[in-house]
């Protein structure tokens, strides 16, 4: 989880990818809208593989301990 990043003054601090301005919730977005890993590289070129599996793995971390907390 290294390459995700928090700064205060960068973009609301929402979580972004390795101090860019590119914030997880961005990439997911391109995901989902059905965009391959490399038409976001190709788009992105700061971006790569291991970049867009760290947001993947951002998200399935915090839905898991969201799902947690909700059945403590």
């Amino acid at each position: 989880m290294d390459r995700i990043t928090f700064e205060a003054g960068k973009r609301g601090g929402q979580p972004c990818v390795r101090g860019l301005r590119i914030t997880v919730y961005d990439v997911l977005q391109m995901l989902a809208s059905g965009m391959t890993h490399q038409e976001i590289i190709e788009d992105f070129p700061e971006l790569d593989e291991l970049d867009i599996k760290a947001c993947l793995s951002y998200a399935a971390q915090r839905e898991h301990d969201m799902v947690s907390v909700a059945a403590a």
